[in-house]
């Protein structure tokens, strides 16, 4: 789809919603779990299908296992009612499908989306209808925040972009000592690019030297031509902040042309899918930040890896399985503090959350709505993930 033919469809799609939606207000989701009803309907709205369907997939399974644990004892003797939508990782299905657990299921809050630009479709279907909206990892400082005003009704489970980009050129210069890097990005993303800003200015005030910086779009397959680029620069460190359908073959395809550099990025590669595409050996060398590690000893974290695989048949979470787990958590953390299920008084009590004990670490929200939290790095050793080290704010 061409992006004019693309904008024109998101906007027809969000011109829908407005209809759908108008004279909504407050109320939509009030009825969702009824204060008289026996449950209280969430919504998800997810990428199940699509090109980042193992991020909604990963998400979706950690809100069932958290949804099974809380609903053995409810909250104030009512169960959690999940309905879940795909958005099938384009941002108009997102808008119908906010549209659709807002208008017709009736949800007090919705869970997702995973990537920062699906999450960014459904804001104003939620703001103008006070319907708490939880991103677990939608990571795009400007979700929360847009030009100064706070989106009150918008929260998130996970850190954001400029944390990671900081915590990336940190590791880069201190840990592993580079004094030169390349940064290739996806022009097409917002993510990628707000995390490429961030790692080069932290990267260039400690005294490191960017040589070379290229880019590609979404659904490129080939990147010999920028990598050779990157090559004849000779750098010490190369920085890829994109999502794993595009680095697994920017990583297979360097490691072939010879690049044996030290090769990092962000929780956009979190995917198992990351290695099919990679492979193992090309993965070697090769580091993420991330939001949380099952290989970290916490107590809390070790209990949930333990859930997770009696679960899954030994699956090992990864960090979006834990962000859908511990989104639940918050929201019916919130649910419970609010004592209610409108809501207005579940997105105050959201607000409120200071020092909530979850698997990726303790939550308290800034004034941004944007948690406090630590992060950790992880490396890459014959194409599993091994825990590095945790970096806290």
């Amino acid at each position: 789809m061409s992006r004019k033919k693309k904008l024109a469809s998101i906007f027809a799609s969000f011109m829908m919603a407005a209809g759908v939606l108008a004279g909504c207000g407050g109320a939509a989701g009030t009825s969702g779990g009824g204060e008289k009803g026996e449950t209280i309907k969430i919504g998800a709205n997810l990428e199940l299908s699509g090109g980042v369907a193992s991020y909604g997939q990963s998400i979706k399974e950690g809100i069932d296992l958290a949804l099974e644990e809380i609903n053995k004892e409810g909250i104030d003797g009512k169960k959690l009612e999940l309905v879940a939508v795909d958005n099938k990782s384009e941002a108009p299905e997102a808008i119908s499908g906010a549209t659709k657990l807002v208008s017709q299921d009736k949800v007090v809050a919705i869970i997702g989306a995973a990537t920062s630009g699906n999450t960014k479709a459904q804001i104003e279907i939620a703001q103008s209808n006070n319907i708490p909206l939880l991103t677990p990892t939608g990571t795009a400082a400007d979700i929360t925040v847009k030009d100064g005003k706070l989106n009150d009704f918008i929260f998130r489970t996970c850190f954001i972009d400029p944390f990671q980009g900081t915590v990336a050129a940190n590791f880069a210069i201190n840990d592993l000592n580079v004094k030169t890097a390349a940064i290739f990005i996806d022009s097409s993303s917002d993510y990628s690019k707000g995390l490429a800003e961030s790692f080069k200015e932290l990267f260039t005030k400690e005294g490191g030297q960017i040589v070379s910086e290229e880019a590609y779009v979404a659904k490129d397959t080939d990147f010999r031509a920028q990598l050779t680029n990157i090559k004849a620069k000779n750098p010490e460190f190369i920085f890829i902040p994109g999502y794993y359908e595009e680095v697994g073959l920017i990583i297979k395809q360097a490691r072939e042309l010879g690049i044996s550099v030290p090769m990092m990025g962000a929780d956009g590669w979190d995917s198992p899918k990351l290695v099919e595409l990679a492979g193992a050996d090309a993965l070697n060398n090769t580091f993420i930040t991330n939001h949380y590690s099952s290989g970290d000893s916490d107590p809390k974290v070790q209990e949930f890896v333990k859930a997770f695989k009696e679960k899954y048949k030994d699956k090992s979470p990864d960090a979006f399985n834990a962000l859908g787990y511990d989104s639940v958590y918050f929201l019916a953390d919130a649910i419970k503090r609010a004592g209610s299920s409108d809501p207005k008084k579940i997105q105050k009590a959201l607000a409120e959350t200071d020092g909530l004990e979850l698997v990726t670490g303790k939550m308290k929200l800034d004034k941004d709505h944007n948690p406090i939290k630590a992060a950790v790095i992880l490396e890459y050793k014959n194409g599993e993930q091994t825990f590095k080290t945790k970096i806290t704010p």
